[in-house]
C-alpha cells in the first residue's frame, strides 16, 4: 500500500507572493490606468509590502488585482470608488475579505473571468519578455524541490493557479517535469471535485490519501463532503495563513497542522 499526495502549489510548494503582487500591480495599471496617475514608486512598494500581509485571503490569483486597487484607494481619497476603502486596515481585509470582495466587484463593475484573463495575460507577457526575472520573483520553500524529486509517493498538484504557470515554475526552479495529467490547475473545478476524481481512479485504489493545503477554508470544504472522509488533511503552517487560522485548525480533529520539515520528510 502506497501513498498519494495532492498538493496545493502557492503557499505549500512555492512562495509566489513576490511575483503575484508585482504582476497584480502591472495588471492593475492596465485595467485602471487613470488611478495610477501620479502614483510614485514608493507607494507601489508600500502596496507590494502590504500584499505580503493580506496574501492569506487570496483564493484565486485575480483577487490580487482587487487588493492592489483597494489598498491604493485606502491611501488616495480622491480616486476612491469603494464604500469600504475609507479607514480600511490590513486587519480589516484579513477578517472580512469574504464580505468585502463582492461589494467591490459590484461597485467597480468588474467581471471575474475578465480579471482572470487579464492577470494571466500580464504574467504571460512578463514570462515572454523576461522569463528569468519572472521565475526569480518566485521561490520554492526550503527543502521542497528535493522532497518532490525524491518522493516515493504518487504526487498531484491541485491548485487555483493556471497550470502553465505551475508547470513553468516546477521546471524553472525545481527542475521537475510533472506529466500534464498530474497538474490540476484553474478551470479543472473546485478542489473537492478534483479530490473526488483522484480517489475514484482505479489505479489509486488501496493508496493512502493525503491533501496538503495552506488555506483553512479549503480544508473545511473538504470536511463538509462525507465522500472525502478517507483523506488525511494537513494545513501547512509555513504557507499563507494567519496565527488565528493555525490555532483554529489545531482544534479540528480531521486536520493536522504540519511544519515544513515534517512535510519534506513525509514526501521522501
Amino acid at each position: 500500500m502506497g501513498d498519494l499526495y495532492a498538493l496545493d502549489f502557492d503557499g505549500v510548494l512555492c512562495d509566489s507572493c513576490g511575483e503575484s503582487s508585482l504582476s497584480a500591480v502591472k495588471a492593475a495599471k492596465v485595467r485602471w490606468p487613470s488611478l495610477f496617475n501620479g502614483v510614485d514608486s514608493s507607494l507601489e512598494d508600500w502596496i507590494v509590502d502590504q500584499m505580503h500581509v493580506v496574501r492569506p485571503v487570496v483564493e484565486t490569483g485575480y483577487e490580487n488585482l482587487l487588493l492592489v486597487r483597494l489598498l491604493l484607494e485606502s491611501r488616495i481619497p480622491s480616486i476612491r470608488k469603494s464604500s469600504v476603502a475609507e479607514g480600511l486596515t490590513v486587519e480589516g481585509i484579513l477578517d472580512n475579505w469574504a464580505k468585502i470582495k463582492p461589494i467591490i466587484m459590484a461597485e467597480w463593475n468588474e467581471d471575474r473571468d475578465f480579471l482572470i484573463d487579464l492577470f494571466g495575460k500580464v504574467r504571460d507577457e512578463w514570462m515572454d519578455n523576461d522569463l528569468a526575472t519572472w521565475i526569480g520573483a518566485n521561490r520554492f520553500y526550503p527543502g521542497v524541490p528535493d522532497a518532490l524529486k525524491f518522493a516515493s509517493s504518487k504526487l498531484y498538484i491541485v491548485t487555483t493557479k493556471q497550470s502553465r504557470f505551475a508547470d513553468a515554475l516546477l521546471k524553472g526552479i525545481a527542475g521537475i517535469t510533472l506529466p500534464a495529467e498530474r497538474i490540476f490547475g484553474l478551470g479543472t473545478g473546485p478542489k473537492v471535485k478534483v479530490l473526488k476524481q483522484l480517489q475514484e481512479m482505479p489505479e489509486h485504489q488501496g493508496l493512502k490519501l493525503h491533501f496538503v493545503e495552506d488555506r483553512l477554508a479549503t480544508l473545511k470544504n473538504v470536511i463538509k463532503e462525507s465522500e472525502l472522509d478517507g483523506w488525511n488533511l494537513y494545513l501547512g503552517d509555513w504557507g499563507y495563513n494567519t496565527q488565528k487560522e493555525r490555532e483554529e485548525a489545531a482544534g479540528i480533529s480531521r486536520i493536522r497542522v504540519l511544519e515544513l520539515s515534517d512535510f519534506s520528510n513525509k514526501l521522501k
